[in-house]
């Protein structure tokens, strides 16, 4: 779901149509600085067996990292929209600027020689510069993009799920070349250069584009949620949705293992079976047109629902069965992320609608880092098979609670 401020205003004036016509160069820049940027995620998590080798660290920090970025994230969304920090500064150097420091943060991974309180700290400033990569990057393309946003935010999300995708890809291809002898300090390095890369790219080649200043935080957008029922039912179709997501990226990994015993293959497959929700994004996007949002977000929760289900049986299916399991799984996990946004967009009152996305993002991680940090503990202790069903909860939830968008009429 896309954080506050990120959806044209309505009230805004029209412009005439030559005025809104972008240089072809602004959207595979953006698309591409989204990618780099967002690779900071969890780049930590790509490299974690090499950390635990080389400093002895538990197999349970992975939660730990990982739900430091989320709260970090969650941190940075709510000081950033209550600083308003994207209408008091040019967009584009808010990006710049988060993504040279995020890249410096995790950059600084290589100079903590095994502490894991400096390690949180850094992962949680990644993640509160995040706020800064990720929701500016959308609220770029919302003032670039009006008329075709939702096809275009499709795109975007598909990259922040490649960019989270890619640290594993970089490891598996340093792990098979030179016969393993590139690092895993050059794989984080690389991670925090292309993320630099990406923001320099922003503000060299992406003119900045006055937009409607957005609305003050209010809290009145809490009590939005809970009184408007179609709303109540996107934003919590959100909350199942986020229980599922990131304890699924987290541990795709600790997945591919069960099966594969070489690292680089490990984490080949941990790339493919994340960076498969940019299709489902892509795709998801593509059948708007013709089912609506709500009922695109309908079937990819129900398919990852059944994917979660059916973890027993496919943990130990034919080996073609297990891997197209888990790509189904990944593209379904993360291709509804823009639909719930489209959703909360549309269910919001305008003067409300940047507050209900603030609060629902930062409500969604909140979740996310609860569902970790459960499920990172439950693996440890307990075989995948008698784990992985348990996230079923999250989307069969979400499915309950978004009823009311497919009662009645065309969907959303």
């Amino acid at each position: 779901m896309k954080p506050a401020d990120t959806l044209p205003n309505p009230a805004a004036a029209p412009r005439p149509a030559a005025a809104l016509a972008p240089p072809r160069r602004v959207l595979p820049v953006l698309v591409g600085a989204q990618f780099a940027g967002t690779s900071l995620w969890f780049a930590v998590n790509a490299v974690m067996p090499d950390l635990q080798h080389a400093w002895g660290l538990p197999a349970a920090a992975v939660g730990s990292l990982s739900s430091a970025v989320q709260l970090g994230f969650v941190a940075g969304t709510l000081v950033f929209a209550l600083a308003m920090v994207a209408d008091r500064f040019a967009p584009t150097r808010v990006f710049l600027a988060c993504s040279l420091l995020g890249a410096a943060a995790n950059a600084g991974i290589v100079l903590a020689d095994g502490s894991l309180p400096a390690l949180l700290a850094l992962r949680f400033a990644v993640g509160f510069l995040l706020a800064g990569i990720y929701p500016v990057g959308m609220k770029i393309a919302a003032a670039w993009f009006r008329e075709r946003l939702g096809a275009v935010l499709g795109v975007l999300i598909g990259a922040l799920v490649l960019g989270t995708a890619l640290p594993h890809g970089l490891r598996a291809l340093a792990a098979m070349g030179a016969a393993g002898a590139v690092s895993w300090q050059a794989v984080v390095l690389g991670v925090s250069a292309l993320a630099a890369l990406g923001g320099l790219a922003t503000a060299l080649w992406i003119p900045d584009r006055p937009v409607p200043p957005g609305t003050r935080i209010s809290p009145r957008a809490l009590g939005a949620i809970w009184s408007d029922r179609r709303l109540r039912a996107s934003v919590f179709g959100y909350f199942g949705h986020m229980w599922e997501l990131y304890a699924f990226i987290v541990l795709a990994p600790a997945i591919a293992a069960v099966r594969f015993a070489d690292g680089a293959t490990v984490s080949a497959l941990a790339f493919w079976a994340i960076a498969a929700g940019a299709a489902g994004c892509v795709g998801g996007a593509l059948l708007v047109r013709r089912v609506g949002s709500a009922w695109v977000a309908q079937a990819q929760l129900g398919t990852s629902a059944a994917c979660c289900l059916l973890a027993p049986l496919m943990l130990a299916a034919p080996l073609p069965v297990f891997v197209g399991w888990l790509l189904l799984w990944g593209a379904t996990v993360a291709g509804d992320s823009p639909q719930f946004s489209a959703l909360t967009g549309q269910n919001a009152a305008p003067a409300v609608v940047g507050s209900v996305l603030t609060f629902a993002n930062c409500i969604g991680f909140a979740i996310s880092v609860l569902s970790i940090e459960l499920f990172v503990a439950a693996a440890q202790s307990a075989p995948l098979g008698q784990v992985l069903p348990w996230l079923a909860i999250g989307p069969l939830g979400g499915l309950w609670m978004m009823r009311p968008l497919l009662a009645r009429g065309r969907p959303s």
